[in-house]
């Protein structure tokens, strides 16, 4: 007995040695950034001790000295976008700052938790609200919508001494709430309503609209173009929440390029071969493995 026991050992040995060979080196201690600053970590105020403990470890701060933490609560949910100032506020979100080129980043940490909000969804309100060349982590230890994160994000930059302006927080926020309208009530795919606002912002910066009729025409070309059909409600919420983005001073070209380059690491990530080659690398040696243990197995019992 203690022979199986002692081979069953070395076989989950030997697997985790597969599985840390297939990873990719993705995730590398880069240290401080000492030109950009620490990261910053923004902890929603309704949290336990053990939540906070949870969501740290979940956002991956190990030392409490490498970053500099705020807390957000009701009162900047109504300061910074005129929410409720006595909402609960769990998800939390960590702000590593970027060189500039570098683009915008978002991981939601905790999908199961984060219930309605994509990472295309982030992207797309964060840019809206000026926030750029960043690598976002967001975390809830509860399932939460996802909303009050980009609260705690815009408080993050604020008290950093880079102010974004009030009524393009407001509209970004209006925009996340259109974005998850579409998904929930108009029954849209969340993907397909990520790349319907994409596409309508890069027609913005493309045709650069003077008019509403001009914005409504846009919206109601890419609505054909992907084949989606809205009613009459939802399809104006559309052209209000663009035309009100068109009267503000956004600088559509730069968002055209993040978002393009948000979709361009997509893309890099699918078309990885040497990234899918680990991958089909891993799954081999562990088919392997697992048939000569079981083979070793069975010729023991014989």
């Amino acid at each position: 007995m203690k022979r199986y026991v002692k081979l069953a050992t070395m076989f989950l040995a030997m697997v985790g040695l597969v599985i840390f060979a297939a990873q990719p080196a993705l995730a590398t201690d880069k240290g401080i950034n000492e030109k950009l600053g620490v990261p910053i970590v923004v902890y929603g105020d309704t949290l336990s001790k053990s939540q906070k403990q949870q969501v740290s470890e979940q956002l991956d701060v190990t030392d409490p000295d490498t970053v500099k933490t705020y807390t957000v609560t009701g009162e900047d949910i109504a300061n910074y976008i005129d929410g409720d100032p006595n909402s609960r506020m769990f998800s939390s979100a960590k702000i590593t700052r970027e060189e500039k080129g570098a683009g915008l980043t978002i991981n939601i940490v905790t999908p199961d938790n984060i219930t309605q909000v994509t990472n295309e969804m982030y992207a797309n309100a964060l840019l809206t609200a000026g926030v750029e060349n960043a690598t976002v982590d967001v975390a809830s230890p509860v399932k939460v919508s996802g909303h009050s994160a980009l609260t705690g994000i815009y408080k993050a930059y604020d008290a950093e001494g880079k102010q974004l302006n009030k009524e393009r927080m407001e509209l970004a926020n209006d925009e996340l709430g259109v974005a998850t309208d579409l998904a929930d009530k108009a029954g849209i795919n969340q993907e397909k309503v990520s790349e319907l606002l994409t596409e309508i912002k890069k027609q913005i910066a493309e045709q650069n609209p003077a008019t509403k009729e001009e914005v409504e025409q846009i919206v109601q070309d890419q609505l054909d173009k992907l084949g989606i059909s809205l009613s009459d409600e939802h399809r104006q919420m559309l052209i209000d929440l663009f035309n009100r983005m068109r009267d503000l001073d956004i600088n559509f070209d730069t968002v055209k390029k993040q978002l393009n380059d948000i979709a361009s690491k997509v893309q890099d990530l699918v078309n990885d071969e040497g990234f899918w080659n680990k991958v089909e690398n891993f799954f081999s040696k562990l088919i392997n493995l697992i048939s000569d243990f079981l083979g070793g197995l069975v010729s023991n019992f014989q």
